[in-house]
């Protein structure tokens, strides 16, 4: 029996993780989320009656666990909710803070035909424009938006997850949405679409590949429209425009240049439902690639529009190695 509901348990995994990692911000947090979600449920399962699925049950004890955690966690940012757009001379600085972190779509793409949880990991609600925009809501009401929005329970079975009323619940829900609006992008559905990269995006990310590994900033420039967003956790500089973020990439693709980076080797993957590439470096004196990080676009009308480029990503999930031989 232990064993047949341990089976049963682990058909849910995956969907649990993806909203353990709505609800944080980072795919680590998630990780340790869910195993503490499924360790209360086998703990507890002596208590379950039946009386809900075994879905239910579990995002219930995923979403409670999540509360217990956020309460004692400040809320992930990116650089640009930190200050002004940054000086491309400036020297860029680390920062100890909570960042919002990509996931992989290896670990958001179905697990199986009959996957219940398919529906909930479309782009809209994973996207990191959605993530850093939930990440400004108080706990509660961003589980209450998560429930009611991308889950679609009922403000009766939200209740019950909050312990509150259905009153206290919808009202919770309200603000929640109300807020979202305040931060989410203006633009935001002019967006590519979801799924799989599209020929044009898949051209545009060969492009980019292709000048970032022969260290051309004008070919760069080609790709980025004008007002162009890029930020690079952990460090909390960022760039609002073509021009600075391409005058930063002047320095740090210049082999003369003190600021100069290294040389680049980039594949196309695809994080939080967006076209994404991860790249190695080998720096000066070095004989070898080493993971760099991976960035996640977002792509309007054949341009990227914003580049978030997270050097501490772990290439893990996306199934690639650490190192490149030269």
């Amino acid at each position: 029996m232990d064993d047949d509901f341990g089976t049963l348990l682990e058909r849910h995994r995956r969907e649990i993780r993806v909203h353990c990692y709505r609800m944080s911000g980072s795919f680590a947090d998630a990780e340790d989320l869910t195993q503490e979600a499924f360790l209360r449920a086998w703990k507890g399962r002596s208590g379950f009656e039946g009386r809900a699925s075994v879905r239910t049950w579990l995002y219930r004890i995923a979403t409670n666990v999540c509360l217990d955690a956020l309460a004692r966690r400040p809320r992930r940012v990116l650089p640009d909710e930190l200050g002004a757009a940054a000086d491309p001379a400036g020297t860029p600085a680390a920062l100890d803070v909570p960042w919002l972190g990509p996931i992989s779509d290896n670990l958001l793409d179905v697990a199986a035909p009959d996957d219940t949880g398919a529906a909930v990991v479309e782009r809209e609600t994973i996207e990191l424009a959605f993530l850093a925009a939930i990440q400004h809501l108080p706990p509660r009401q961003r589980a209450a938006l998560v429930l009611r929005d991308v889950l679609d329970w009922s403000a009766k079975d939200t209740a019950a997850v909050l312990e509150t009323s259905v009153a206290s619940a919808n009202s919770a829900l309200q603000r929640a949405r109300e807020t979202l609006r305040t931060h989410l992008p203006a633009r935001r559905a002019e967006w590519a679409s979801a799924g799989t990269t599209t020929a044009e995006e898949a051209e545009l990310l060969r492009r980019l590949i292709a000048a970032y590994e022969a260290g051309d900033p004008n070919a760069v420039a080609e790709l980025l429209r004008e007002d162009a967003r890029a930020v690079m956790p952990p460090y909390a500089l960022w760039f609002d425009s073509r021009e600075r973020i391409i005058a930063a990439l002047r320095t740090s693709m210049d082999e003369r240049s003190p600021y100069f980076t290294g040389w680049f080797r980039m594949i196309a993957v695809r994080a939080n439902r967006q076209p994404a590439v991860a790249t190695w470096v080998r720096r000066p004196g070095e004989s070898g690639f080493r993971r760099f990080g991976i960035s996640v676009l977002t792509v309007e009308h054949g341009l990227v529009t914003a580049m978030a480029a997270f050097e501490t990503a772990s290439f893990e999930p996306y199934g690639l190695p650490e190192t490149l031989p030269e």
